[in-house]
Order: C-alpha cells, then sequence, then structure tokens
C-alpha cells in the first residue's frame, strides 16, 4: 500500500506544490519585515526569488509530462486536478516574480554604484593593456629583420583582434527611436536619436542605460534600437533635416507619406508585431447536449425557432455578449431538444452546440446563465414573439473559489426570472414532491432539465482561445475568423495609424463590415466555407507564415462577404424566418458555386446580371470614435 501511494506521481507533485507554496508564502513575510531594508537581506532574498522560481518551473516540468495512464492507481478529476496545479504554479510564480521585480527596483543605486566601479576598473585594465600593446609594437618594430610574412600574418591577427574589440564595444551602444520623459526617481530622461551605452540588460524590459553626460539610470527597452555607426551618420544627417512636426517617409513605389513624429507612437509601432495572448480567469469549452422534458406550447402558435441563449452573469448583471444556439426536435419527441445535427456540408454556426468562454471578472459568483425559448407566430393575428421555458444558473467556483470540476451537469430548470426564486416552470410537475423516495425520483425525471459539460482545454485550444478578448462567448467554428479579425483590427489601429492621437475615419471594409456578419450566421457560414477552401489550396510553409495567411484572408473576404452584403439577390436578415433563411442561403450557396467555377467574384461583379446596391463611402469605414461611443453607453 505505501509503495503504491509513493509511486502516484501527481499526488507528489502535489505535496511538493504545497511545500512550495509555504516557502513563497514565508519569503513574501520576510521581505516585508523592517530588517529586509538591509541591502544584504534584499539579495538574499533575491536570490530565494530565484532558486524558487527554477522549483516551481521543474514542477510545472513535470506536470506537464503527466499522463494518467502512467499512475499506478485511479484518481478521479484527474485532469481538473491538473489544471488547478498549474493554475497554483502560475500564482507562485508571479508572486515570486513582483517581488523580484520590487527588489530590484530598491538596488537600482547600489547597481549603479557598482556599475561604475566596474567600469573604472574597466577602463583602467584597458589602458594597462593598450600601455602593454604599444610596448609590444615597439619591440616588434625594432626586431623586424626579414619576416615579411611573420609581420603580415600578425597585423592581420592585430586588425582582427582590434575589429573584434571594437566591435563588443559597441554592441552595447543603443539609439533611442523616441523622446522618453523620466516618470519616477532612477529613470533616465533622453531624447530621439541619443546614443546611450546599455550597462545591464534585465528581463523585466528595464534596462540600465548611461548617456553621453555620464549620466544613468532605467530606460524602457522598447524605446532604443542597436546603433551602427557607420549607418548611423548617414542616416542622423537625414533625420536631421527632418521638420520637428512632420517627417518624409519614402515607401517602396519612391512616393513620399507624410507622417506625424509622435515619437511614444513610433516606439509602440516597432515593438507591435502581433496580437500577444491574453490569459483570463475562465477559459473552457461548454457542450450542449440536450434538453428534456421541456413544456409543449400551445396550439394557437407556431413555433418557428426553438434556441437556448447563453451568458456570463454575477448573480446581478450580465458581463458578457448573449450567445443564441438553435435547437433540433423530432415530432416523435417533442419534448427533447437536441443540439449539433449530423449535416451535409459544413455544420451552421448556429446550430452549433460547442461554446467556448472567457471571462475575466473577479467576482465570487461568477457563472453562465443559461435560457431557453421559442420565437412563434400566433395563428389568429399573425403576430410574432418570444416565449421563456424556463432558465438556469450554473455557477463556475465553489464557496472557497475553487473552479468546479470539468464534467456533464444535469441542470434543472426554473420559472419567473433569475432574481426570483421558487417559481416552478411547469406548476403541475413540483419538485417538492411528497411521498416515497421512488415517487420522488419519479417527479425529479418529469422536471425540465439541461444536460450540458464543460472541457477542459488542451494546449492548442488555450493558444486559440487566448488570442480573443478577456470577456467572451462564442461558437467553437467561428474561433479562426475572429482571430483573424483581431489581427487585422490590431494592424490598423497600432501601425497604419499616424498617430495615437489620429481619430479620423478609417477606410477599411473589414472593419466595418465584419461587426454585421456576427448578426448574420449563415454569412459567418458562408465565409467559412471560403477559407476552408482556400486553406486547404495552401502549402504547409504558407500556413506557418502569419502575415500570408492575413493576406489571403483578406482576398477570401473581399471576393466572398463584400459582394454578397450589397447583392440586391440577397433578402434581408430576419430572424426565425424559414422561407427568408433558406432563400437567402440559395443565393449565398450560388455565389459560391460561381467564384468557385470562376476562380474568384471579379466576374460575377463585372456581369451585367449581378446588380448591387449603391453604398456611401461611410458604410466602407472604420469609426473608432464611434465604437468607443457604444462601449461607454
Amino acid at each position: 500500500m505505501l509503495a503504491r501511494w509513493q509511486s502516484n506521481r501527481l499526488q507528489a507533485l502535489q505535496r511538493r506544490s504545497q511545500e512550495l507554496k509555504l516557502q513563497v508564502g514565508s519569503l513574501l513575510s520576510e521581505s516585508q519585515l523592517k530588517e529586509a531594508l538591509d541591502a544584504s537581506k534584499r539579495r538574499n532574498i533575491y536570490q530565494r526569488c530565484i532558486q524558487l522560481k527554477q522549483a516551481i518551473d521543474e514542477n510545472k516540468n513535470a506536470l506537464q509530462k503527466l499522463n494518467k495512464a502512467d499512475e499506478t492507481a485511479p484518481i478521479g478529476n484527474y485532469n481538473q486536478k491538473k489544471e488547478e496545479e498549474r493554475s497554483l504554479l502560475d500564482k507562485l510564480t508571479h508572486q515570486l516574480q513582483e517581488l523580484a521585480v520590487s527588489i530590484s527596483r530598491e538596488n537600482i543605486t547600489e547597481i549603479r554604484a557598482l556599475t561604475e566601479r566596474e567600469e573604472d576598473n574597466k577602463s583602467a585594465d584597458e589602458e594597462e593593456e593598450a600601455e602593454e600593446e604599444d610596448e609590444e609594437e615597439e619591440e616588434e618594430e625594432e626586431s623586424e629583420e626579414g619576416g615579411g610574412e611573420e609581420e603580415e600574418t600578425e597585423e592581420e591577427e592585430e586588425e582582427k583582434q582590434e575589429n573584434e574589440s571594437h566591435h563588443q564595444a559597441t554592441s552595447k551602444e543603443y539609439i533611442a527611436v523616441g523622446d522618453f520623459t523620466a516618470q519616477q526617481a532612477g529613470d533616465l530622461t533622453f531624447k530621439k536619436r541619443e546614443i546611450l551605452l546599455i550597462i545591464e540588460k534585465k528581463p523585466d524590459g528595464w534596462w540600465i542605460a548611461k548617456n553621453a553626460k555620464g549620466n544613468k539610470g532605467l530606460i524602457p527597452r522598447t524605446y532604443v534600437e542597436p546603433y551602427n555607426k557607420e549607418e548611423g551618420q548617414d542616416t542622423s544627417e537625414e533625420e536631421d533635416s527632418e521638420e520637428d512636426v512632420e517627417v518624409g517617409d519614402q515607401t517602396a513605389g519612391g512616393e513620399e507619406v507624410k507622417q506625424r513624429t509622435d515619437s511614444h507612437w513610433s516606439a509602440v509601432q516597432k515593438a507591435i508585431s502581433e496580437i500577444r495572448s491574453r490569459p483570463s480567469r475562465v477559459s473552457f469549452i461548454l457542450t450542449l447536449w440536450s434538453c428534456k422534458m421541456i413544456p409543449l406550447p400551445g396550439t394557437s402558435i407556431q413555433v418557428l425557432s426553438r434556441h437556448v441563449r447563453l451568458c456570463i452573469f454575477d448573480g446581478n448583471k450580465v458581463l458578457s455578449n448573449i450567445h443564441t444556439v438553435r435547437a433540433t426536435w423530432q415530432s416523435k419527441k417533442p419534448k427533447t431538444w437536441t443540439f449539433s445535427p449530423q449535416v451535409t456540408g459544413i455544420l451552421p454556426c448556429l446550430l452549433d452546440g460547442d461554446c467556448f468562454i472567457r471571462s475575466n471578472s473577479s467576482s465570487p459568483d461568477l457563472g453562465i446563465l443559461f435560457e431557453l425559448g421559442i420565437s412563434y407566430i400566433r395563428n389568429s393575428t399573425g403576430e410574432r414573439g418570444e416565449l421563456s421555458c424556463g432558465w438556469v444558473f450554473l455557477k463556475l467556483f465553489d464557496a472557497s473559489g475553487i473552479p468546479i470540476p470539468a464534467k456533464t451537469y444535469e441542470l434543472f430548470l426554473n420559472g419567473g426570472t433569475p432574481y426570483e426564486k421558487g417559481v416552478e416552470v411547469d406548476p403541475s410537475v413540483s419538485r417538492r414532491a411528497y411521498g416515497s423516495v421512488f415517487h420522488q425520483m419519479m417527479t425529479m425525471r418529469r422536471q425540465p432539465q439541461l444536460l450540458v459539460k464543460l472541457r477542459s482545454l488542451n494546449r492548442r485550444s488555450r493558444d486559440l482561445l487566448s488570442l480573443l478578448p478577456e470577456t467572451l462567448i462564442g461558437s467553437m467554428c467561428t474561433i479562426h475568423l475572429l482571430i483573424f479579425y483581431r489581427q487585422i483590427l490590431g494592424d490598423v489601429l497600432l501601425k497604419d495609424r499616424t498617430s495615437m492621437q489620429s481619430a479620423d475615419l478609417i477606410s477599411n471594409p473589414v472593419l466595418a463590415t465584419f461587426p454585421k456578419l456576427l448578426e448574420q450566421p449563415d454569412m459567418m457560414d458562408a465565409l467559412r466555407s471560403s477559407w476552408a477552401e482556400k486553406e486547404s489550396t495552401l502549402k504547409r510553409s504558407e500556413k506557418r507564415d502569419k502575415e500570408f495567411l492575413k493576406a489571403m484572408f483578406l482576398l477570401v473576404y473581399h471576393d466572398c462577404v463584400v459582394p454578397l452584403l450589397h447583392s440586391t439577390l440577397l433578402p434581408p436578415f430576419r430572424w426565425a424566418e424559414e422561407e427568408t433563411e433558406a432563400a437567402r442561403w440559395k443565393v449565398i450557396a450560388d455565389f459560391l458555386k460561381q467564384n468557385q467555377e470562376n476562380g474568384g467574384a471579379l466576374q460575377a461583379l463585372l456581369s451585367p446580371d449581378g446588380v448591387h446596391e449603391p453604398f456611401d463611402i461611410s458604410e466602407q469605414t472604420y469609426d473608432l470614435l464611434g465604437e468607443i461611443r457604444k462601449n461607454v453607453a
């Protein structure tokens, strides 16, 4: 028994994590004592931070290699426990990093003194070496007689050494790409094109540098780039001739583009290459399985759509967008709704029961609010409306703040609103049933219920979801389209704008029209289908090139979405109208077939049969201020 317990690798790692947690807590408490102000104490704490960080990294690596099949004894909720351990280790790492950064800030003055001494010693050593080299050269000149070949080889070696030493001396020289003003004590103020000597490169992105006057301090690494003296002479002459307000820039075609010199903005543009991943507190996949024992509507109405709407909720207010998934049903089982049916071709995103959930809210009552509903039309009057079939709230954290396990949940529906308690969906089948245990079990089986499954993320899914906004709910089949949109939005706002203060209208059809697609599921399906077809023709090396993929996505978008949005043949989108939905999909399918046969939309656009609605230029532009006003409202 003892051997089996010791061979349980996950439990051993959990014990090790708890030991590390205690050590980190002890270190944090020690750093807050008055004695920690002593320089030697700070250095000791800093070294212990590094050692604990290495131990945590080792535990992370061991945790990553763990496999359920390697365990000798069965362990319940294995993946959930692994995820909890990973979260704990990430939290400990973050605490150590914050402590190390604060200590390194306090040690700036000491580091400066040490670097000054080191530089004085280095300069003294270099002077001594130079004197010795001069003496050796004089002795060699006196002893030169007929050793021409040896002299040439020695001179070549000396030149190589001089070039190498010169390269090493200048390799620490950086040129500022923008102005920077000290934000707090210890920072170094510098101007654009100023040459700085980097003394130490720190991992937190703040480097210790010295300017030409001998002043030292911390600078942000994104404001400097390596300085090449040979190229610097030409570029400095060109830059000196530029104006302070505007600068002339040459494009590949030789055209001059006027650009404002916003120094901070230029540094930001230099640092940004792609949308960075952002982890969130809640990030997982939710699968809608089925709904059972849903009450039937009356005979006086015709049901147009059965659906589930879900959002992130904290018990008081909605914290995210509201995502809708349409359910299917069979006449043999009218009280049972199902999701993700088997279809030919791609599954429409409106029917996809696999949803991603992301939220960074710190609320302890965070959860998912589900509402089952139907869209109907009244037979007598033709009036349309919505009818709620019940709601349920799934809390994502228990009382101690631990995430609920990834498994299937059987959720019983409530009537009324989320702010009302004790209201039954179907009063004829009360949960407060009395009688035998068997009778109570039968009563519970007749209760309206929703079956969902929470799934933990694998590495690929986690990487994809981290590229999305911190708070969002959506269909899993549209993730790649949302990521493309965010990357294009980032390029336009952070790279293409002339300055951070610029709020001019941006001419970009993708940014202007993509939000409309989110309200038209069949158009999203058309874009998904076109992109899947295009992606199947790409080489493996092309699929790894992110910039190339963005360029191809833009081409597909302009070939598929833009013509369809302005086509007179496409009826306006209307929710839960079967005839309209069928007519829209016929137009979309015919257009996609023509594109496939003609190798693009150009022939269809130039054809006299293709009539398109006129549009104003504002419909093809992205209004940054307008979007900000919407978010504030």
